[in-house]
């Protein structure tokens, strides 16, 4: 997912991180400084749902507006690269069944 606060803020004609915080505050989410700051010019690693509707509220806009989807970054089964594709190459190991008291198992 791609955060897009700032775009979504934008096009709301609000310009200014501080205008946000200060109408946000308005609508009872009180936001820190750094913490505005993170959401205004980065991507959160953290935010609550509620938090998100305020956030909508204030900007008048959906979900969709502030999280952009980005299917392409996700790995899909099959699509394995470096490392991984090494490793899935070697032969598998031969996995021997043995009984818990010791001794072995009949021939097959």
């Amino acid at each position: 997912m791609r955060w897009n606060l700032r775009l979504t803020a934008a096009n709301k004609g609000v310009w200014k991180a501080s205008e946000l915080q200060r109408s946000l505050a308005e609508h009872g989410l009180v936001i820190s400084a750094g913490k505005m700051s993170g959401l205004w010019s980065g991507q959160p690693v953290s935010l609550k749902l509620e938090d998100l509707d305020v956030i909508c509220v204030v900007l008048g806009c959906e979900i969709s507006d502030l999280l952009i989807p980005e299917p392409e970054k996700v790995r899909r089964p099959g699509e394995e690269t470096g490392r991984q594709a090494a490793v899935a190459a070697g032969p598998a190991p031969v996995v021997v069944p043995r009984r818990r008291d010791g001794r072995s198992l009949p021939p097959t």
